[in-house]
């Protein structure tokens, strides 16, 4: 007593002072000091409970811990997936924006009108109640606010006038330390509602299936009267009881003018037709992934935009019933914001709860292989390394690389023809070619920058199979891919949720392969097209590329235009084959359905040629720029100081005889007698291709055979078999192919085993021979004299 004495003297101090310096009449001054120990005791009984409750404050901190459901929110903040609390309650989080304005006005009418006014305790509600209630001999009229509503659902206990006396107590620590928003936005998440449901706003989703922003007054009403009886008032079986206590409230409501008059007729006449429902499970593969990241989180806001998650979730629900004819099951797409690589619809399954057909699988991102869908990639890398532009032509025919020998995929060739259409019609030769120009680790560094993880790509696993799907890719990984092309080439993280840091773009290819790549694959001319008129009737303006996976276990199709990638894989999560799997016929179609949904005529300006390509004009039979001899031309784009500027030789003067019989180099050209005559230069490939399809052209003449001058032409290159690997056969038995190509004007080859002539054939003439050593030196000589050995192994059974 003596310290909180010593405590307030410096406050009445002064004020004793400064009356005595006024010389106020004696009277006045001798019953002020007379009574000024009056004044220290109320300033004294003041101040003790101030410094009690702090220290109460300080030794018992109100712990306000709630265990919210987590929820999956898309970005304007709608539900999408939510999961029960750690205490097994839809409790979930909001604000007080998350709530109608009528429902507040209601429950604080309801429940405390003087919530604003008061410390967490009222003193004439209080006094009010125990009258009442002395008066009826009963507990007839509560006196708890808001605040004690909360204190009480925070830490339940016995009501007992011991518990109620600490519940005060609580009350006035929690207005002590939170705001009144604060407060009133706990008690709106902590309202009872029978069952597992606790809060307003998880007893609108649950029952009403609307956000608690849109409730009807009625509805509002009746969420308010619950709580006080949330067993005996159960939405699902005392409908009646709940309407009779809204009705009731909803009049007094009207008396107490919180809401218009005008209204009430309408409300009381509105029907109750509140169940138990579940809440929103959209995008249930991406929710469940983010929760196992974030499950500690209460809110994780991703970027899915709801209208468009639902739209493709109804189309790819939709489309997997007609593939369930082909024993096709499962797919997935993914719908991506170019401009921020926000990932806006995420579609893992068709089905989540589709046990027999695994629906719980997320295919977004299971590593499958892309098939035909990283050459675009290697296209482009091409480009700028120089080595191709649009219309320069590859070779497209049979090829063995080292025991590597691909095929198209329709099992035919085309000679030569110009990249641009190897692309769209997505040739697997010209391709493997281009890979193995640039080098396998030219691509797998820039798969790393791209961030493929999912199949196990590196330098020493991969080879020049990687063109046609030979390694491991998933779905996000390839529409990453695919909106790097859009955005000129530059590379982001795909970002799924609100919080992701947005990385700073790394350049993958140069904007000008980008825009060429996307003008090829928005060619409508190509076999990728998907068969069938319900598919074309309503083509969307984009660029995209089809993959299917050896086997036909994986079916891609993945589009872009400036706005918006796409992409889609059709399979089986079991891995299982089906013979009319194809990207082409089975995933287009729904891509095309996503995209004419989406964006279909929505006015979206197309790539524009950026300043670092340049047109020139190439000879039209190679794509190279035109020599001395070459005629017809035509414009092709081009990088300048990066595009070849290797000049076209397709066509050479040759010097023959009258009758075109012979022909001569500058060694042997006779002084007169003979003509110049210009003719087509081919590849040694090219016409062993020829000579193989019995296709015509025109054969440079033999030359002059008494010319004893050294050719500068290409050796023979032994194709068959292949330098440096070990053959199995059977003894006495097993016999190999020889075969070779050889360059223009050669007609003979001579074969040589360990250095003994075997055979003196025609250039393509098939021979076979049966080793016996296990070391086996092979030699090709052509009629030019040039030569080219190798060696394998064989080993007998």
């Amino acid at each position: 007593m003596l310290c909180m004495m010593a405590l307030i003297t410096p406050i009445t101090e002064p004020l004793l002072l400064q009356l005595n310096n006024r010389k106020l009449p004696v009277i006045v001054t001798v019953i002020y000091y007379t009574r000024r120990w009056l004044i220290k005791v109320v300033l004294l009984l003041a101040v003790i409970p101030l410094v009690l409750f702090i220290a109460f404050d300080n030794l018992f901190p109100l712990e306000v811990r709630i265990r919210y459901s987590t929820i999956i929110t898309a970005d304007q903040g709608e539900i999408l997936h939510a999961y029960l609390s750690a205490d097994d309650k839809w409790r979930l989080p909001a604000s007080l924006n998350d709530y109608s304005p009528e429902l507040i006005k209601i429950l604080l009418h309801k429940e405390d009108k003087y919530f604003y006014y008061h410390p967490g305790v009222n003193p004439i509600a209080i006094g009010r109640a125990a009258f009442q209630n002395l008066l009826n001999q009963r507990r007839s009229s509560g006196a708890s606010t808001i605040t004690m509503q909360v204190v009480r659902l925070l830490k339940p206990a016995p009501r007992t006038w011991f518990n109620k006396i600490k519940e005060s107590i609580y009350a006035l620590q929690l207005e002590w330390h939170f705001s009144k928003s604060e407060i009133l936005n706990l008690y709106l998440n902590l309202l009872p509602y029978g069952g597992n449901i606790e809060g307003a706003r998880a007893a609108a989703m649950l029952y009403f299936g609307k956000p608690a922003t849109k409730l009807s007054i009625a509805e509002a009403a009746s969420l308010a009267v619950i709580p006080n009886r949330p067993i005996s008032l159960n939405i699902a079986k005392n409908t009646d009881a709940i309407i009779k206590a809204r009705n009731k409230w909803l009049q007094k409501l009207v008396a107490g003018g919180v809401i218009e008059k005008s209204l009430l007729a309408d409300a009381l006449k509105e029907p109750l037709t509140a169940k138990r429902a579940s809440l929103s499970a959209a995008a249930p593969h991406l929710a469940n992934r983010l929760y196992r990241i974030y499950h500690s989180d209460s809110v994780i806001k991703t970027n899915i935009d709801l209208a468009m998650q639902l739209k493709a979730e109804q189309l790819c629900a939709n489309y997997a019933k007609r593939l369930t004819a082909i024993d096709v099951h499962n797919l997935a797409a993914l719908i991506i914001d170019n401009g921020s690589m926000k990932v806006k619809a995420y579609v893992g399954s068709p089905d989540f709860n589709d046990p027999i057909h695994a629906g719980q699988v997320d295919g977004v991102v299971a590593s499958r292989s892309p098939g035909s869908t990283l050459k675009p990639l290697i296209y482009a890398a091409a480009i700028d390394a120089g080595i191709i532009t649009p219309h320069t032509k590859i070779a497209d025919v049979p090829v063995n690389f080292n025991g590597y020998a691909p095929e198209n995929f329709n099992a035919t060739y085309s000679g030569l023809i110009s990249a641009e259409n190897a692309l769209a019609l997505s040739l697997n030769i010209p391709a493997v070619k281009l890979l193995q120009q640039l080098g396998v680790n030219t691509i797998v560094q820039k798969l790393k920058q791209l961030q493929f993880k999912s199949g196990g790509i590196s330098e020493k696993n991969s080879g020049l199979s990687l063109a046609l799907g030979g390694c491991g890719a998933s779905l996000e990984e390839l529409a990453a891919l695919y909106a790097m092309l859009a955005n000129g080439g530059k590379f982001s993280q795909l970002s799924y949720t609100a919080s992701s840091r947005t990385m700073k773009s790394t350049s993958i290819i140069s904007e000008g392969a980008a825009y060429l790549i996307s003008k090829i694959l928005s060619s409508v001319q190509r076999p990728d097209l998907p068969t069938g008129f319900e598919s074309t009737i309503r083509l969307p303006k984009i660029a995209w590329k089809t993959g299917t996976s050896y086997g036909r276990r994986d079916a891609w199709s993945i589009g872009y235009n400036n706005k918006y990638t796409i992409a889609v894989w059709v399979g089986n999560f079991s891995g299982k084959g089906v013979p009319e799997l194809t990207g082409a016929d089975r995933a287009t179609p729904l891509l095309f359905e996503l995209f004419n949904t989406i964006t279909y005529n929505t006015g979206q300006v197309w790539f524009k040629p950026p300043a670092a390509l340049d047109i020139r004009y190439v000879c039209s039979a190679s794509g190279l720029p035109p020599g001395n001899l070459c005629t017809n031309q035509i414009a092709d784009y081009f990088l300048p100081l990066k595009s070849t500027n290797k000049k076209c030789n397709h066509l050479i003067e040759v010097a023959m005889n009258a009758n075109e019989s012979m022909s001569y180099c500058t060694n042997c050209t006779p002084s007169n007698g003979y003509k110049i005559k210009v003719m087509e230069n081919h590849s040694a490939e090219i016409l062993m291709w020829y000579e193989q399809e019995k296709l015509p052209y025109v054969k440079i003449p033999q030359h002059n055979e008494s010319c004893n001058r050294v050719f500068l032409h290409q050796p023979p290159k032994i194709v068959s078999p292949i330098n440096g690997k070990t053959y199995i056969l059977e003894k006495d038995e097993g016999a190999l192919l020889l075969a070779a190509q050889v360059a223009a004007g050669v007609s003979e080859v001579y074969w040589y085993i360990n250095d003994e002539l075997i055979k003196v054939c025609d250039k393509n003439e098939k021979v076979f021979f049966k080793p016996t050593t296990e070391r086996v030196k092979i030699s090709c000589a052509d009629d030019k004299g040039l030569n080219t050995n190798i060696y394998i192994a064989t080993k007998f059974y």
